[in-house]
């Protein structure tokens, strides 16, 4: 009777047996399976009903009810069909009547609109999935608790681990457990847990995930809060690899240092280059045809064209910048910079920054990182004016720069290389200040391998007149002034002064005779010293007219008895203003020179 009761049903009905083989289905089973026109209904095995890979499950839960006779309702599955598998909900129950090989009935209702539900169901799912994995970011789900429910392809790529390998563990101990430093990081602190706690966007641009082999992946990522009636259900976290952005950010950064350095050290050769200019329109080119000068050049051509370091000797005032140019000029760091330092006008507290440089910050005044003398000159040539007043303290590092060619600056713990060739000048007897434990032994035979002695204007009186007649041409230039000449009178009053201050004084005299001049006549008499042999006292001018020229003892007796004059007025002050150098037109150091050279001690104060 159950047979004929379920055998036209249009519906899906079945009977089973013990093996779970089907041995009685409805109309609209067999029509479903393509069985219709059959007299006889095949043995259907279980899996012939049903697509069990995708409800592997379902055997046993049939068992189950055989077993114990508790139904099944409304349980998923896959059903087959002659060309697709469609969704369905399956009832089992186990009949009242025992008899028969039936021992188990099933009853399936399968909708076509569900099926077809479901199919958008898995294709939106699909596009999702295609949408995610071909996004370049990584993208990552959280649910309230922290744990990982998706990720997408660049999850993997970036930080390697398999998104389906950490569902449901923690992100933060998946990947952000510590800072790049390896220091931990508390899950409290954790801004990507913190939008499930406070539901705000959160982003961050300066830090790290760490990668499977154990390596940080720089990043910036935004972990944003999935809000579902009301309630914070979890986040979203995008997160992007900067390892390249932070490459080209430290390239940039390692650029604009470089930059930097390279603009002051172009600012500071510009400044050179300045005072070079104004050098060479005071001076000019070396001027002179006399024997002594001669030699002095001879050495130069000899020099410049060897590394050896020079030590260019002469009084205040010879030129001995000018030598250092020409040796410069002729050698092969003409294309370089040639850097000058005048030791003498460095305080003391800066010379280590003057000579090495210093970093921001070094020292109170350091606000800024400043390239020193000797890293400017790299390549080219370091001229050391007035050497002797190097203080000893310092002596030591210059010597061991200058021997290493490297230095350290002011606050820096990075080595620099430095290539420079020292050219040194000194108004001083070197060799009486090692003696005298002032200058370093050492640092002297350093710089002193090729001395050149700069001869004075007195020893060279036939290069006077040629240099008066040069300053003259380029005073009137400078002053606006017509054209001016030398009377033979005049030219023969330069050549008989001892010119103490050398060139320089020649200079400043010609200048002054310019300002000075009327009516196209240049006032010689009234720009020479006072002092000069040409206009001071009326008798030995009377003299020297008779006899032609002046013995050097009297020169020396004359020169003497001026600079006592000077210093007696001035109660032996040598230095500072109103001291006797700057009554006499001299430097500090060029006159303390010439009274050790004189014997000029100081008188006791009863004199």
């Amino acid at each position: 009777m159950t047979e004929w009761l379920f055998a036209d049903a249009p519906t899906l009905i079945a009977g089973l047996d013990e093996a779970l083989i089907c041995r009685q289905a409805s109309r609209g089973w067999r029509e479903r399976l393509g069985l219709a026109g059959a007299d006889d209904l095949p043995a259907v095995p279980l899996g012939g009903l049903f697509a069990l890979e995708g409800c592997s499950g379902l055997p046993d839960q049939l068992g189950q009810v055989l077993r114990d006779g508790s139904p099944l309702q409304d349980i998923p599955v896959s059903l087959k069909g002659q060309s697709e598998i469609t969704q369905g909900l399956l009832s089992a129950w186990r009949p009242v009547q025992e008899g028969g090989r039936v021992r188990l009935m099933l009853a399936a209702t399968c909708s076509e609109e569900l099926d077809l539900a479901l199919e958008d169901l898995r294709n939106l799912r699909t596009r999702h999935e295609l949408i995610l994995d071909a996004a370049g970011e990584g993208i990552y789900g959280l649910d309230s608790e922290g744990r990982t429910t998706f990720g997408n392809a660049a999850t993997m790529d970036i930080l390697g681990w398999n998104p389906q390998h950490i569902l449901g563990m923690g992100a933060h101990e998946v990947h952000h457990h510590t800072h790049a430093d390896g220091s931990s990081y508390p899950r409290e602190e954790c801004p990507i847990y913190a939008a499930l706690r406070d539901g705000e966007v959160h982003r961050v641009d300066d830090e790290v995930f760490w990668h499977t082999n154990g390596s940080a992946v720089p990043v910036e990522y935004t972990s944003t809060p999935i809000w579902q009636d009301g309630k914070i259900q979890g986040a979203v976290v995008v997160f992007r690899d900067i390892s390249e952005r932070k490459e080209i950010e430290q390239q940039r950064e390692a650029a604009y240092r470089e930059i930097k350095v390279l603009k002051e050290q172009l600012e500071q050769e510009r400044d050179y280059l300045r005072e070079e200019i104004k050098i060479t329109s005071d001076f000019g080119e070396i001027i002179g045809a006399s024997q002594p000068l001669e030699r002095t050049l001879a050495q130069i051509e000899a020099v410049a064209a060897t590394p050896a370091s020079v030590l260019i000797l002469g009084e205040s005032g010879v030129g001995k910048e000018m030598i250092a140019r020409a040796i410069h000029a002729k050698s092969d760091r003409a294309d370089k910079p040639l850097v000058k330092v005048n030791c003498a006008s460095i305080p003391g507290e800066l010379f280590e920054s003057e000579f090495f440089g210093h970093v921001k910050g070094a020292f109170t005044s350091a606000h800024r990182d400043r390239v020193g003398r000797l890293q400017l000159a790299h390549g080219g040539t370091l001229f050391l004016d007035e050497v002797g007043e190097i203080p000893l303290s310092l002596q030591s590092k210059l010597l061991r720069a200058l021997q290493e060619r490297e230095l350290e600056r002011v606050g820096d713990d990075r080595t620099i290389k430095v290539d420079v060739r020292v050219v040194a000048a000194t108004n001083r007897n070197l060799e009486e200040e090692v003696k005298a434990g002032r200058f370093r032994e050492d640092l002297f035979y350093r710089l002193s391998v090729f001395p050149i002695e700069v001869p004075p204007l007195r020893e060279r009186p036939g290069d006077v007149a040629p240099l008066a007649e040069h300053f003259l041409e380029r005073a009137c230039m400078e002053l606006g002034r017509e054209p001016l000449r030398l009377s033979q009178s005049q030219v023969e009053s330069l050549r008989r002064h001892r010119w103490p201050g050398n060139i320089r004084e020649l200079k400043n005299v010609i200048e002054r005779a310019v300002i000075l001049s009327t009516g196209g006549r240049a006032r010689l008499d009234l720009a020479m010293p006072s002092n000069s042999t040409d206009y001071s006292d009326p008798i030995e001018s009377g003299q020297a007219e008779q006899a032609g020229f002046v013995t050097d003892a009297e020169i020396r007796a004359r020169e003497k008895a001026n600079i006592l004059a000077a210093l007696r007025h001035t109660h032996w002050h040598v230095w500072g203003s109103g001291g006797a150098a700057e009554l006499l037109g001299l430097k500090p150091s060029t006159l303390a020179y010439r009274m050790k050279t004189l014997d000029i001690r100081k008188e006791p104060p009863d004199s």
